[in-house]
């Protein structure tokens, strides 16, 4: 075991370098749990960001893992855009219908304000008040959707693809706006005390699309975009596959990937040696079910299989622990991962055959 002990930000930092920390960084992103905790409903919980900042202070105080997710949801892009969030009483809030109803009316589209968005700055206070409470001694995340996967909840998935692979012009058009939009968000956050953004991007998984549209769309869109954010960048596909494009999203700019359960951690790790950082993959939706004997396994073989030579965060495959993940077993996790990360990984190496 590492003779110094390192602060959850110096942790975080030395696996982003591709080094070993004094153990596996463990980051539980229980974006909604502070609600429970708070006895808040969700949509209430994120009404203000007083509710948001006391939610993760005891969530990180309680888990003791080591990075707070200042993340509303996904859907609160989608208001800067004139959307609304339809709310859940448990699971995360989702986008209503799309703003772009027309195809044509594409060209209409302009980036929002941030400033102007009510929301955006509730969630930027949120990340300010939470720098003030933790200074540099632990890692604030926050989040964009990247221009290439919005347009899922602008447009919808049918027109999405009709314009992705027959009007060019509609798709550079709207590329240019997100990615605007995208860039100043992303910055905005990193202004107010974020320490690292993800970048979610599911869409550019080959789950979704081939490599190939990938390498002409997808991957041309991050290249443009995650150069212009001004901090560390973790590429997220949010449950997609990425083992196959891992090679050509290192090339975009980002410093780490968030990996599916449905990957062999250990090819994935492989292929980003030396290149990304890899964060994931326990499966958060059998998570549910899990007795605490099958936590403990799942962490001891994530670790085992991507926490030798460092470059590794332990953490769930989507980005967002649901709601019906019991306490315990996230306590079980923050344990094992304490029990068995601690560098040197000799028992690692004493296991193999």
């Amino acid at each position: 075991m590492s003779a110094i002990r390192m602060t959850a930000m110096q942790r975080v930092a030395a696996a982003l370098a591709l080094r070993e920390p004094d153990r596996v960084p463990c980051i539980l992103p229980v974006t909604m749990h502070g609600a429970r905790e708070l006895g808040l409903s969700i949509e209430s919980y994120y009404a203000k960001a007083e509710n948001v900042v006391e939610g993760q202070l005891r969530m990180f105080a309680k888990y003791r893992h080591d990075a707070l997710p200042a993340i509303f949801y996904g859907a609160l892009e989608m208001e800067a855009w004139g959307s609304e969030t339809i709310f859940r009483d448990d699971g995360p809030p989702n986008s209503g219908p799309p703003i772009v109803t027309k195809i044509e009316d594409i060209k209409k589209l302009s980036p929002p304000s941030v400033e102007g968005a009510p929301r955006l700055q509730e969630a930027l206070k949120t990340i300010g008040l939470l720098k003030q409470n933790v200074g540099d001694t632990a890692p604030i995340v926050g989040m964009v959707i990247s221009p290439f996967s919005v347009p899922v909840m602008q447009l919808g998935f049918g027109p999405y693809f009709d314009i992705l692979h027959e009007r060019p012009d509609l798709f550079d058009h709207l590329m240019a706006v997100n990615g605007e939009f995208c860039v100043a968000w992303a910055n905005a956050q990193l202004a107010a005390g974020a320490s690292l953004i993800v970048y979610a991007d599911p869409v550019s998984s080959p789950t979704i699309i081939p490599r190939e549209t990938y390498l002409r769309t997808g991957f041309q869109v991050a290249g443009r975009v995650i150069p212009r954010i001004k901090g560390g960048v973790l590429t997220h596909f949010a449950s997609a596959n990425c083992l196959s494009i891992l090679d050509d999203v290192a090339q975009t700019g980002t410093t780490a990937v968030g990996v599916s359960a449905l990957e062999d951690l250990a090819a994935v790790k492989a292929a980003c040696r030396g290149k990304l950082t890899v964060v994931g993959n326990l499966n958060a939706i059998a998570m549910r079910n899990w007795t605490p004997s099958q936590a403990v396994a799942a962490v001891r073989t994530a670790i085992a299989q991507a926490g030798p030579g460092g470059g590794y965060m332990l953490s769930d495959n989507h980005g967002e622990i649901p709601w019906q993940v019991p306490e315990e077993i996230l306590l079980v996790i923050a344990d094992a991962v304490r029990t068995w990360g601690s560098y040197p990984l000799d028992w690692v190496e004493e296991e193999q055959p």
